[in-house]
This record gives C-alpha cells, sequence and structure tokens, in this order.
C-alpha cells in the first residue's frame, strides 16, 4: 500500500490518539498524550511555523512528525525535525517520506541548519547518516520504579531555605519563569535559545496540561525560588523535565533536595514510574539521578544536516 504524509488533524480526536500511540510505541520514555500533542501544536508561537505530520498507509497512522524553525535564538536558520516511525511498521517508507516533507517545508520557511534526534541504534543512526545527518551530542532517558525503589531519606532544608510547590505560585509564577530561564540558559546544548518572552512561556509552560504544580517543588531563599524539580504526570507516570538552581544558589545541594523531595511526593500521591533524561555531559545531574536510584534506559543521538 502507499504511503501518505499529511497534516496532524488536530480537531479530529482519533487522528490525535493515532498520532500519540504511534508516539508512545517509538518513544515510550516521554509523556504523550492527545490533549500534550494539541497543547504544544497550538500554544508555539506562529513564528516558529511549527507542524505536526503523520504518514498514513492504509488510512494507518505508521508514522510521525513534530517540526518548525528555533524562533527563539538569536541565530536565524535553525529548525527542528523529529521523525518517529511505529516499531511494527518499519521499512514501509514512512521515516523517509516523512524526513522529505519536513526538509522541503523547513527550508522554504527558511532553514539552513536542521537538528532531529534519532534513538542510538544501528538501524536508526544508519537511516540518519543515509538522509545526510552527522553525529552530535547524546543524551540518555532514565528512568525509577517508584513502587520498588529504596529512596534516600528526605532531610531537613537549610536554615533560611523553605520547601514549597509551584502551586504556591498560582497568583504570581513570574518568578518561576525566571528562574526556569536562568536554568535554560546554561542546559548543554547545540543552539542558543533567548528566553524571555512571559506570555508565551504561561502559555506553553505553565498552562501545560501535564504540569504538575503540586508535586514540582520549589527551595525558596528569601522569598524567591532558589531552586525546582519541575514535575508532569499523565496518570501512574512522573516525569521531571527540568532539575536545577540559580546561579548564586549552586553548591549548596538545593536541586538535589528538590528533587528528592519531589519524588517522595510523588510515590505518596501513588506514582509508580518516574523518567527524566539528561545529556551526556550534564556529569552533575547524572551524578544525582544515580544517586537517586535512576538507570539509564535508552540513549538518543543529537544529529544535524546544513542546507543552502
Amino acid at each position: 500500500m502507499t504511503v501518505l504524509v499529511r497534516d496532524l488533524r488536530s480537531d479530529d480526536p482519533a487522528d490525535v490518539a493515532a498520532f500519540t500511540r504511534v508516539r508512545h510505541r517509538a518513544l515510550p520514555f516521554i509523556l504523550w498524550t492527545p490533549e500534550a500533542v494539541v497543547h504544544r501544536l497550538v500554544h508555539t508561537p506562529p513564528q516558529a511555523r511549527s507542524r505536526c505530520l503523520v504518514a498514513e498507509e492504509g488510512g494507518e497512522v505508521i508514522g510521525t512528525a513534530q517540526i518548525g524553525l528555533v524562533h527563539d535564538s538569536p541565530e536565524p536558520g535553525q529548525a527542528f525535525l523529529n521523525v518517529y516511525v511505529h516499531p511494527e511498521r518499519l521499512r514501509h517508507g514512512a521515516g523517509g517520506l516523512l524526513v522529505r516533507t519536513a526538509e522541503e517545508y523547513l527550508t522554504g520557511e527558511g532553514a539552513t541548519k536542521l537538528y532531529a534526534w534519532a534513538l542510538d541504534g544501528p538501524a536508526n543512526l544508519a537511516f540518519a547518516e543515509r538522509h545526510g545527518y552527522e553525529r552530535r551530542r547524546a543524551a540518555y532517558f532514565l528512568r525509577l520504579d517508584l513502587s520498588r525503589a529504596t529512596l534516600p531519606p528526605l532531610w531537613s532544608p537549610p536554615p533560611g531555605v523553605e520547601l514549597r510547590t509551584a502551586a504556591d505560585f498560582a497568583a504570581d509564577p513570574r518568578p518561576m519563569f525566571e528562574l526556569d530561564a536562568e536554568t535554560m540558559a546554561d542546559e548543554p546544548g547545540d543552539v542558543d535559545i533567548e528566553f524571555t518572552d512571559y506570555e508565551n512561556w504561561l502559555a506553553e509552560t505553565w498552562r501545560h496540561p501535564l504540569l504538575n504544580r503540586e508535586l514540582t517543588t520549589v527551595a525558596v531563599v528569601d522569598g524567591r525560588p532558589a531552586a525546582f524539580s519541575v514535575a508532569y504526570t499523565d496518570g501512574t507516570r512522573y516525569s521531571t523535565a527540568m532539575t536545577g538552581a540559580a546561579r548564586d544558589q549552586r553548591g549548596r545541594g538545593l536541586a538535589k533536595l528538590a528533587k528528592t523531595a519531589s519524588l517522595h511526593r510523588a510515590r505518596a500521591a501513588g506514582y509508580t514510574e518516574a523518567l527524566t533524561g539528561n545529556d551526556t555531559d550534564n556529569g552533575p545531574m547524572l551524578a544525582i539521578n544515580k544517586w537517586l536510584g535512576y538507570e539509564i534506559c535508552a540513549t538518543e543521538v543529537r544529529h544535524v544536516r546544513e542546507v543552502g
């Protein structure tokens, strides 16, 4: 049967559910829900020229792609395309057709440097190489079985530090935005980001349907968020997307304290699986996660292709 590529029908619950199922089968280390997929598509700024694509064979969605421009980077012409195909429907031509469709669209929007992730396996890496993509850095997916793990005991915060949650900042989340922007600026990566748009952050991050403000734990110093561990949940699974500390508070163990407290709260709330991810060069955070009991469950490799 012929494989066709088209845009995701974001107003069709069945189409969004099919996209989500493929993503979950291909990449089970990330929380995928229909609400989260639509939220990202709807609330990404227009200047990102963001699209979600599906590859369809015989009326069945077998492949997916999320693509767009890196709109918040000071360097123009950068773009991303992340293509994932159902693991039982590989070698049907879906991946290649999604890549070609994405590249044609992105270059038409002015992209000259294309970034993509590929799971670290011979077939995936060979696929990226065949399409002209070169390997760059790598990142780990990590997992912790909260139903069985023995978490390190939670210790009292140091003098002058208070443990709170993101829910405590519901009336004025700007201090959370400021801490998020500062920690994001220091994350390892190959694309520089200017994280300055508060209104966009409110729409994309603060109002994300999977953000769990009660489990997002914040270490507060003098009334200001000094470190945090941001939690997302989807039923039984809990995931941390960012754990970090303000520059002037690093070296005090506050990020470690926030994540430990968040994990204890997550288990008490009934969550049985904890997921996270780290760049392979992020030694401090990898050390914390190892101490907490996380184990590496997969590796993903960043690739880049320069065009034009």
